[in-house]
């Protein structure tokens, strides 16, 4: 199979040490819930820089190698994979500071009020007036819950950082790229 576009693949965590004698990984996640990470059948492994450090410019010297998940279980906060082809501690350590891309398809799908923030980044956001509010340009988590920042995405320049909870977030439009939320553009 050849390797997909940087485009295709989204980032989910970074493999922060061996662990164990039998070639497994300990994968430190991006996410505090990393479904899709511990779901997936096939991961790709690169040592790109980060996507906000300016993949576009390193696309022509990225390598991407394509790994079978043989299991992927949590443990102590970090993802512990077995991967087809690592087999020792060594050839396990040699992937240490590797970022694990997996192709935004073969996520599972979401259950009906839940979503991927990469999903939400490039919605616009409007208020229950119907005025914009801006574009979603990043989407982190404070600990309580989800906050989307909105703004300008060329200049990536943050307006204003919304709590993504349900009583601001009226309606989520994945299909129109369109979030509504009980929120003043003065705010």
């Amino acid at each position: 199979m050849s390797a997909p576009s940087l485009n295709d693949l989204i980032e989910l965590g970074a493999v922060s040490e061996a662990q164990g004698l039998q070639g497994q990984v300990k994968v430190r996640p991006h996410s505090s819930e990393p479904v899709a990470l511990l779901s997936s059948k096939a991961v790709w492994l690169s040592l790109i820089p980060r996507r906000d450090a300016g993949v576009s410019a390193s696309v022509g010297r990225a390598s991407l190698t394509q790994y079978k998940v043989k299991s992927a279980k949590m443990h102590s906060g970090n993802v512990v994979m077995a991967l087809e082809g690592v087999s020792d501690r060594d050839q396990a350590l040699a992937l240490k500071g590797a970022r694990i891309l997996v192709a935004r398809d073969a996520f599972p799908k979401a259950d009906s009020d839940s979503y991927y923030w990469v999903d939400l980044i490039g919605c616009s956001a409007v208020n229950l007036q119907n005025e914009a509010l801006g574009e979603v340009i990043d989407v982190t988590e404070n600990g309580a819950h989800g906050v989307i920042a909105i703004g300008d995405p060329l200049s990536k320049t943050i307006k204003q950082l919304v709590p993504f909870v349900k009583e601001v977030v009226q309606n989520v439009d994945l299909a129109n790229k369109k979030i509504t939320l009980d929120w003043q553009s003065d705010w």
